[in-house]
């Protein structure tokens, strides 16, 4: 068997993450209504939209930190509708959050080896998955450093390190490129090509940066006030006058590689 032919082997089964026909009220505010996504294995998927359009709503329905008024989630066939976010993790769902939700208090070794503790990996996995993880993610440098004295940009990084730790099937991402420089985000953009290719997870990607959401996504799907606008590739989305007009009052999206 060739090496190539090995590594297609050994590659996790295919699979798919779905939110069907969520809807979520809050005191009379429809936040989300009737939306339908499916992330599939081995893709990024970008989901954009205008401040309010519910996305990381949805990524809190999805991963368990909130509850649909109706719809459902479907985790590899499995309806995982009714499970905690903690059961969700241990089947494979992993979130990363916009302002890190790290443990401020412990190292940036400790913050990894707990993630993977919290899903059951024995006190030595959770060793070897943080020593697989800090030089893979550039933090091993950092690894007895506090987490409270991370600049924003290693924040990021430790949150997708944490994410990775509890072995994810599928990793969503709420706006990794917040507060990062523009000169590091072809290395971020490297990164989640990294998690879906070498870490064979589906991602999830949510970020208002659209160079990074037209270089790095599969497909893209846009929310407009609660509900789905439009899924597409990224040339797709370009083309969509009515993505344009919501998302940026008519003016065009920036092609792959375009700076903002």
């Amino acid at each position: 068997m060739t090496e190539t032919a090995s590594s297609e082997a050994r590659r996790r089964p295919e699979g798919s993450l779905r939110a069907a026909d969520v809807a979520r009220a809050f005191a009379g505010v429809q936040a989300l209504q009737g939306v339908t996504l499916e992330l599939h294995r081995h893709e990024v998927l970008g989901l954009i939209g205008p401040n309010g359009a519910g996305k990381t709503t949805l990524i809190n329905v999805i991963t368990g930190f909130d509850r649909p008024t109706s719809g459902s989630v479907v985790l590899d066939g499995h309806d995982v509708s009714a499970w905690t976010a903690a059961r969700r993790a241990r089947a494979g769902l992993a979130r990363t959050f916009q302002h890190g939700h790290l443990f401020a208090g412990l190292s940036v070794r400790e913050n990894v080896e707990v993630a993977a503790l919290g899903v059951g990996a024995g006190r030595r996995e959770a060793r070897r998955r943080a020593d697989e993880l800090l030089p893979a993610l550039d933090l091993d440098h950092r690894s007895d450093a506090s987490a409270s004295v991370l600049s924003h940009g290693e924040e990021q990084l430790l949150g997708v390190a944490r994410a990775l730790a509890t072995g994810p099937r599928y990793v969503l991402m709420d706006e990794p490129a917040a507060g990062v420089s523009e000169s590091e985000i072809p290395a971020l953009a490297a990164l989640v090509r990294r998690v879906r290719d070498e870490f064979e997870a589906g991602v999830l990607l949510v970020d208002h940066n659209m160079a990074l959401i037209m270089d790095v996504c599969d497909r893209i799907q846009v929310l407009d006030q609660g509900a789905s606008l439009a899924t597409g590739t990224a040339a797709e989305i370009r083309a969509n006058v009515d993505v344009t007009s919501a998302y940026l009052g008519g003016s065009a999206l920036p092609a792959a590689g375009a700076d903002g």
